[in-house]
Formats: structure tokens, C-alpha cells, sequence
């Protein structure tokens, strides 16, 4: 999807780059997500604090989109956390410039329905692959659909975002291996 060159420039300066430390957060649970923003480096995790411990949805990587979109769609209070696992930066737009581009910038408007189109079917397919997919289904799907993933994410983080303890995990990694 290509812009016009009179179009960069107002996408450029629609984008603020926001520097993270590890731990430091991007999107905090209880308030509302004001950013949307494409990981430039770093990895980020998605999580909810349940029963004592952290359980892991989600882990975005440079060059992927990162947001709690529910809270920044519905300005309402997000229900999950998302922070730096490591030092990274993004490169962050507010609701107020995303929708000034949508409205003046025609193949941005469209970039922008395909990415939300792409977040609903890529959170539908999680949804259902947690309550159909076995354990070792979803690793074998992981591994054949982004191996990268396997190699970048630290396990506790990986073995959570598949529903399962380190523990077993490491057993289906021996197991397929």
C-alpha cells in the first residue's frame, strides 16, 4: 500500500517515537490506552495479573503493531498491561492524529481498516485455537507459522501465550524435537 509523497509528511509528523526501559509500561490496566504504536525495537508483552502471577496473551516484536485495542477503540479502561521485556522504543500515534489521517488520507484510511481487520481475526483465531487446539497443536502451529517467535521470546512468556506451565512445554519441545 503505497502513499503519495505529499502524504509522508503528515504521517511522519503524526507519529511520536516513545522510548521504553525494560518494565517500563506502554499501556496500563485500568487506564484508558491513548496510543496505538508500531514497535520500532524491543519485544512488549501483553498481560493480566491473575490469581498472584502474570499470564502472558500476547508478545509484539520490532516491526509489529502494539495496542490494547479494545481500550484505545472504546476509550474505556484497559483490561491488560503491556510493557517493554526489554529496552525498546515505538513509535506511538494518538486517537486524535490516527483519525485526522484517516480522514484526509485515503490509502491511509484503508492501511488502517486492513489492520484492524487483521487484529480481529488474528485474536479470533487465538481465542479459538485455546479452546480447540491441544497444547502440542498450538506449538506445532507456533512453530510452523513464526518460528522466529520461538527464539526471541523468553520461554515463561512463550509456554503462558500457549495456555501452559514452562514446565510443559519444555516436555513438547522434547517431544517434537
Amino acid at each position: 500500500m503505497g502513499f503519495k509523497d505529499a502524504d509522508l509528511d503528515a504521517l511522519a509528523g503524526a507519529f511520536v517515537l516513545q522510548s521504553f526501559d525494560k518494565n517500563d509500561l506502554f499501556v496500563m490496566e485500568g487506564k484508558t490506552s491513548k496510543y496505538i504504536g508500531l514497535v520500532d525495537t524491543g519485544m512488549f508483552q501483553y498481560y493480566v495479573i491473575r490469581d498472584g502471577g502474570e499470564v502472558t496473551s500476547y508478545v509484539s516484536l520490532a516491526g509489529t503493531w502494539v495496542a490494547s485495542v479494545m481500550s484505545f477503540i472504546s476509550e474505556k479502561p484497559s483490561l491488560e498491561n503491556i510493557r517493554a521485556i526489554t529496552a525498546g522504543s515505538i513509535l506511538a500515534i494518538s486517537k486524535t492524529n490516527l483519525k485526522q489521517l484517516v480522514q484526509t488520507i485515503p490509502a491511509f484510511k484503508d492501511f488502517y481498516i486492513s489492520l484492524l481487520e487483521q487484529s480481529i481475526c488474528g485474536i479470533d483465531e487465538s481465542r479459538h485455537d485455546l479452546i480447540v487446539l491441544t497444547a502440542e497443536q498450538r506449538y506445532e502451529k507456533l512453530l510452523t507459522r513464526e518460528p522466529h517467535l520461538l527464539q526471541q521470546i523468553p520461554l515463561q512468556h512463550l509456554s503462558s501465550m500457549l495456555g501452559i506451565t514452562s514446565r510443559h512445554l519444555s516436555r513438547i519441545r522434547r517431544n517434537i524435537s
